[in-house]
């Protein structure tokens, strides 16, 4: 359902708004742009949705727009008057909390699966993704839609041997599936940050069995904060690391960057195995 609303430039000025450098905002103006971004998760129909740092709602109105129903966390009570307008033309679709989504427990919000669609602000947009991706499995979510600066967004896509691959990516990929839905130019904001962005969507995958996100979590920390270190240095303070490696054939010379996800994991079962 489409309402007629004003322009969102519009709806700024009229309250005075101007993107926070604290609070790592950037706004975004091009409806079309947004649409495109709403489209993503697939069918909003009726979905329960949940947006975490909406500013002044341009995404808003597009998942408004979409059918959605949508739970809005806004940290900027300056915000929430613009929030509120779009709360009264989508009667019973929109509702707003405002408050630190670091400090919300997300999945208390819903009854079902929520769709999160968020253009996340910068300062804590890894924080916040780590955290989704750190919920018991299957997760409360249905799917994630969420922008970051595209240094990050490549980082959660990378393949090992990649520039940009390390511990994000183990930690998304080893039971999700992450995608870049689509790049957005740094002109499409305003202010312009100083780098470009990207669109990610993440699917819920199958968890491996024998694999303990607690295991894997601390794996990943010792073989990627000495990357450059061989895995026989870096993961000797790991007990059983080694051994595991050495017991699956996998060259303990290799440094952290060139072992897989599927690596990193069966490494982590052995781990655990022998617990």
């Amino acid at each position: 359902m489409t309402v007629a609303l004003p322009p969102l430039r519009e709806v700024i000025r009229a309250h005075g708004l101007t993107a926070s450098k604290a609070l790592g905002q950037n706004f975004l103006f091009d409806q079309q742009l947004l649409d495109r971004i709403a489209r993503v998760p697939g069918d909003l129909a009726g979905a329960e949705v949940l947006e975490v740092g909406p500013g002044p709602g341009g995404l808003t109105r597009s998942l408004l727009a979409a059918g959605a129903r949508v739970t809005a966390i806004e940290r900027d009570r300056r915000c929430i008057p613009a929030l509120a307008e779009l709360g009264e033309a989508y009667p019973g679709q929109l509702t707003v909390i405002e408050g630190d989504a670091l400090a919300i427990d997300h999945a208390g919000l819903f009854e079902g699966k929520p769709h999160v669609v968020a253009n996340l602000p910068y300062n804590v947009g890894t924080a916040l993704f780590v955290g989704w991706l750190s919920a018991p499995w299957t997760p409360w979510w249905e799917s994630l839609t969420l922008m970051f600066q595209r240094e990050v967004a490549d980082r959660i896509v990378a393949q090992a041997n990649d520039d940009a691959y390390g511990r994000l990516a183990v930690l998304a990929q080893w039971r999700s599936i992450p995608r870049i839905a689509m790049p957005v130019h740094r002109s499409a904001f305003t202010p312009p940050p100083k780098v470009m962005s990207a669109v990610v969507h993440v699917m819920p995958g199958e968890q491996p069995e024998g694999v303990r996100l607690r295991t894997l979590e601390t794996l990943t920390a010792a073989a990627f904060g000495q990357r450059r270190k061989m895995l026989r240095a870096s993961l000797k303070g790991m007990p059983g690391a080694l051994a595991a490696v050495e017991g699956l054939g996998i060259d303990p010379t290799r440094r952290a960057e060139t072992v897989s996800v599927g690596e990193f994991c069966a490494i982590a079962r052995v781990i655990d195995a022998g617990k």
